[in-house]
């Protein structure tokens, strides 16, 4: 595999997830992630991690439909989803169910654990260990 040359000066800084509170998600994955809030408004909240990497960040969007996972014809489909790398996955999922997340989906393949969970929103996200 080849790689191609970076181009200057851009960098990813956030996925920006909708929602029609803001602050409640940016809470939920504070409490998932220990990232701290960078920015805290009703119309926009945003974690940012200490060592300065891509944060996520969150926009109102009054009239969010939650996506419908998996996915069923004539429904709201998930645009995008997050991936966690966790240690310890019995750990991170009880920290995920503490903080709101619903569990949609679990299983093992060769290479990786994978439980697949909704935020309070409805965003899915996949929190996984490699095997």
């Amino acid at each position: 595999m080849t790689s191609s040359p970076r181009t200057p000066g851009i960098r990813l800084r956030a996925p920006v997830l909708g929602s029609p509170d803001p602050q409640a998600l940016a809470r939920f994955y504070q409490r998932l992630l220990g990232w701290p809030l960078r920015d805290d408004e009703p119309e926009w909240a945003a974690l940012q991690p200490d060592d300065g990497g891509p944060g996520l960040s969150f926009q109102l969007e009054a009239d969010h439909v939650p996506p419908v996972w998996p996915p069923e014809p004539g429904t709201q489909q998930m645009q995008q989803h997050l991936d966690f790398l966790v240690d310890d996955l019995d750990a991170a999922a009880a920290v995920a169910e503490a903080a709101g997340a619903r569990l949609l989906n679990a299983y093992t393949d060769p290479h990786e654990d994978v439980r697949t969970y909704a935020d309070p929103d409805g965003h899915p996200f996949c929190i996984f260990t490699q095997t």
